[in-house]
């Protein structure tokens, strides 16, 4: 039985082509001629002065907080429920990270939560724009600019979405994207930050390469810094997918109406938001079992892999896992955040991969029902 996939990317003979181009003629004088062009044209879609292509989103989060002079005893708000990639680079300088919980309408972080864990050694908040959907960026902006934290927008799942009409990276002083294979755009591995900050570019660039001013060519870095770039056959990946991005997102938004059109009778499931405000891309159609029906996302996701459908579980809460449960700020956590404990532990990833046709998603769905019927009545 073929098996869907829960994520995957779609590559055509435009993105091919860039990369053929990439691997004949981005070398000597033009070595870096496509990660130019994919950068312009990324801060262009993001309605920002600059783009920094980079190995990773998680990169990006790191050279965010670096260039903001995050450092021990300082505190970094981040939601309790995404993945540890927008936490790790919190510990990677030094901070620690807070867990605050997510607003229901959106699932990202809630903005009472928010101004809640603000405390003196506040210094900044990564805000998550989780699976496509995004927070309410007005009060968020509104609170932090009253209460001077730097806000870092993690858009790496929300590419193409766009709040209030503008788009995912427009946000925060920082914004970093991720272009992993799974995501709606990819460049197999890789990242971006964009801003408009003059000095907070500046710094970047030189963070990201060793410590070394943009043009030094007598290599002599006057500080340690990181190896965050991304090479030439990646940007021209990128490149193409950018120019492709709507027909994309087109596909990703269709592939969850099929899912909303074939489910909106069923009680027992809940798909994303729908939030005033928000022009969602959904990279991940995800569905949430009512709780009453006793069905958690760990039997649920075995349950599917053995029907053939690869799902991925909702974030579990940062609070919860092995790699900060120990900590004070998690202990916290766990009491307080109620929205993240109510949600996550009865969601799971839909299938979402830009190879899937209507009589995947029919499947997926067939699969889903018999599923949660046969588990809800082994309770």
């Amino acid at each position: 039985m073929k098996r869907i996939p829960v994520a995957g990317p779609s590559i055509t003979e435009k993105e091919i082509d860039y990369v053929i181009q990439a691997m004949k003629g981005a070398w000597y004088e033009n070595a870096g001629v496509f990660n130019q062009r994919f950068e312009r044209a990324f801060a262009a879609h993001c309605g920002r002065r600059h783009a920094v292509s980079l190995p990773s989103c998680t990169a990006g989060l790191h050279l965010a907080l670096m260039a903001f002079g995050v450092s021990p005893g300082d505190d970094v708000i981040v939601p309790d429920c995404t993945w540890i990639a927008s936490a790790a680079p919190i510990r990677y300088v030094g901070a620690t990270p807070v867990f605050a919980d997510i607003d229901p309408a959106s699932w990202c972080l809630s903005a009472e939560a928010f101004e809640r864990s603000i405390t003196p050694r506040t210094k900044a908040a990564i805000v998550v724009d989780l699976y496509g959907s995004m927070p309410d960026w007005d009060a968020l902006m509104t609170i932090a600019a009253h209460r001077g934290v730097a806000l870092i927008e993690d858009a790496a799942e929300a590419t193409g979405s766009r709040w209030r009409d503008r788009p995912a990276g427009a946000f925060g002083a920082v914004a970093a994207f991720s272009f992993h294979g799974s995501k709606t755009l990819t460049t197999g591995e890789g990242g971006m930050v964009v801003l408009d900050d003059d000095v907070l570019h500046a710094r970047i660039l030189k963070l990201r390469d060793h410590g070394r001013d943009p043009g030094d060519f007598m290599f002599t870095p006057d500080s340690v810094g990181w190896k965050y770039k991304m090479s030439a056959l990646q940007a021209a990946l990128g490149l193409a997918q950018l120019e492709r991005l709507p027909e994309l997102v087109a596909k990703k938004r269709q592939i969850f109406s099929w899912y909303r059109a074939a489910l909106e009778d069923w009680n027992g499931i809940k798909l994303n938001p729908d939030v005033n405000g928000l022009y969602n891309s959904y990279w991940m159609t995800t569905a949430v079992v009512d709780p009453e029906l006793r069905v958690g996302k760990e039997r649920l996701v075995l349950d599917l892999r053995e029907r053939g459908v690869d799902v991925r579980p909702f974030f579990s809460p940062l609070s919860d896992i092995p790699a900060f449960r120990d900590t004070p700020e998690a202990k916290r956590a766990r009491q307080e955040n109620r929205q993240a404990y109510a949600i996550s532990p009865f969601a799971v990833n839909l299938p979402s991969a830009l190879s899937l046709t209507e009589s995947d998603v029919a499947r997926v769905i067939t699969s889903l029902r018999e599923s949660v019927s046969t588990l809800a009545t082994r309770r």
